[in-house]
C-alpha cells in the first residue's frame, strides 16, 4: 500500500528523547539546551507593531492575484536588504518560499535527478537526510575540519566530486559549528563550482547574527555558474510562525534564467506563500531594522555569558563560534551519549550528543541563546557534572566502555 519512501520515513523516539518525555511526564522540567526555536527564549518581534503590519498587509491583499514568483513587492524587498549589504541580487531572479526548507527542496529537485549527488557539509543538520530522501537524490559529506576551527578542506571536498555531482551546500554561519566561511573559502568553493559545473546553494539563515565580525563573506557575485542564495524571516525577524523565506539565484545569465523558469512552474503548482505575509514582507522589513539589530545584540550577550562559564573549566574544549545559536564542545574520549543520558537525568537540562549531526568522535552540541538568567543557573550545573564525569566517573563514561 505505501511507497518505498514511506517505509523509510518513521520517527522513532530515541533514548534521550524518551528519557526527556519521562522527565516531563513525572511534571519536573526539564531545561530546552537545544531548541533552535527562539520564540521560546524570549525574543519575539513586537506584537502591536506586527498586529498593525499584518491588518494593512490584509487590506492589501484583499483580492487574491497570485504571482509564481511571489509578490513583485516583496521581491523588491528582499532585493533591497542585500543592496544595502552590498550584494546586487536581481528581484527577478528572486523566488518567494515558506521558508528554507521547501527552498532545499526546490533546489534539490532542479538540479539533480534521482541518484544524482549532492555535496553537504558535515557535521550537518539532520533534516538534509528527509529532504534528500523525498527528493530522490543521494547527499555526499565533505568534512569540516575540527582542528582547523571547522574550516572546509577545499582539496578534500575536490576530490568528491563525480559524474553525477549537481551542486555543494555551504551553509555560513553554520549549524551546529558555528563556523563562518572565510572569503578565501568561498573563492576556492567557486571556483571548485565552476571547474566541474556545479551550483552552490548557499543557506544563510543565521546571517544576521554574527559574532566577532560584522559583515558576511556571500557566494553571491562570486565565479560559481549559479548560486541560490536561501534566507527568510524564521531567524532573522524571530517570526517562524510567519513562513516566509526566499531563493535568490545568481550566475551565468542562461543559468539563471533556466532555474527559473523550472521554478515558476513548480512554485505555480503549490502557490505556498500566504499572500498575507507577502504583502507585509516589504514593513516588516523596514520596520523591523531595529528588532533585528537588537536581536543580533542580545545574541552577542548570549555568547559572551555563555563563554565565561565554559572558558574557566577545563572539562572540555570548543571552538569559538563566528556566528549563529550553537556551540559544539569536545569530549576529549567521553562517550557522548551516556554524558547527554546523564547530564538530563542528573540536571534536567537537554542538550544533544554530536552524532546527531553526524559528528565524529566525542562532542554536545548546546544552544547559548537563552535568557541570561538561565544560562547563568544552567552553565554552572552543567559545567560541573562534565567535570564530575572526568574526575569521578571516568571509567563508566569513557567512549569505548
Amino acid at each position: 500500500m505505501f511507497s518505498h519512501i514511506a517505509s523509510r520515513l518513521h520517527g522513532e523516539t530515541n533514548a534521550l528523547y524518551r528519557l526527556r518525555d519521562a522527565l516531563i511526564n513525572q511534571s519536573i522540567p526539564v531545561r530546552d539546551l537545544i531548541s533552535g526555536n527562539i520564540n521560546d527564549q524570549g525574543f519575539v518581534f513586537p506584537q502591536d507593531r506586527l498586529e498593525e503590519i499584518l491588518v494593512r498587509g490584509s487590506r492589501q491583499s484583499k483580492i487574491y492575484r497570485p504571482d509564481s514568483f511571489g509578490r513583485i513587492q516583496a521581491r523588491e524587498a528582499v532585493s533591497e536588504f542585500y543592496n544595502n549589504r552590498g550584494v546586487s541580487l536581481d528581484p527577478g531572479n528572486i523566488l518567494l518560499t515558506p521558508g528554507t526548507s521547501l527552498s532545499y527542496w526546490y533546489c534539490f529537485k532542479i538540479l539533480a535527478d534521482e541518484g544524482d549527488e549532492i555535496l553537504c557539509p558535515q557535521p550537518s543538520y539532520p533534516l538534509f537526510d528527509y529532504i534528500a530522501l523525498l527528493s530522490g537524490v543521494r547527499l555526499v559529506p565533505y568534512s569540516l575540519d575540527e582542528t582547523k576551527n571547522w574550516t572546509m578542506d577545499i582539496d578534500r571536498l575536490e576530490s568528491l566530486i563525480s559524474n553525477r555531482s549537481r551542486a555543494i551546500v555551504l551553509i555560513s554561519p553554520h549549524n551546529p559549528t558555528g563556523h563562518v566561511a572565510s572569503p578565501e573559502e568561498i573563492a576556492g568553493l567557486s571556483e571548485i563550482a565552476l571547474r566541474h559545473d556545479l551550483a552552490i546553494i548557499s543557506d544563510e539563515v543565521f546571517s544576521e547574527f554574527l559574532i566577532g565580525r560584522k559583515v558576511l563573506p556571500r557566494p553571491a557575485g562570486s565565479e560559481a555558474p549559479l548560486i541560490c542564495t536561501l534566507n527568510g524571516f524564521s531567524k532573522m525577524f524571530a517570526l517562524p510562525g510567519m513562513k516566509f523565506g526566499w531563493m535568490a539565484l545568481s550566475g551565468e545569465q542562461n543559468r539563471v534564467r533556466q532555474a527559473m523558469r523550472a521554478l515558476e512552474i513548480i512554485s505555480d503548482t503549490f502557490l505556498p506563500v500566504n499572500e498575507v505575509i507577502q504583502a507585509a514582507s516589504p514593513e516588516i522589513f523596514r520596520q523591523g531594522e531595529s528588532v533585528r539589530i537588537d536581536f543580533a545584540l542580545r545574541i552577542g550577550e548570549c555568547w559572551n555569558i555563555a563563554e565565561r562559564y565554559l572558558e574557566s573549566t577545563g572539562c572540555c574544549s570548543y571552538i569559538k563560534p563566528g556566528g549563529g545559536f550553537y556551540v559544539t564542545l569536545h569530549l576529549d574520549g567521553l562517550d557522548e551519549e551516556k554524558a547527554a543520558e546523564y547530564i538530563l537525568n542528573k540536571n534536567h537540562i537537554l542538550i544533544h550528543p554530536g552524532y546527531f549531526y553526524d559528528m565524529k568522535s566525542s562532542h554536545l552540541v548546546l544552544s547559548f541563546v537563552q535568557k541570561p538568567e538561565i544560562l547563568r543557573d544552567v552553565l554552572p550545573a552543567l559545567t560541573t557534572t562534565l567535570s564530575d564525569l572526568r574526575t569521578r566517573h571516568p571509567g563508566n563514561f569513557n567512549k569505548d566502555v
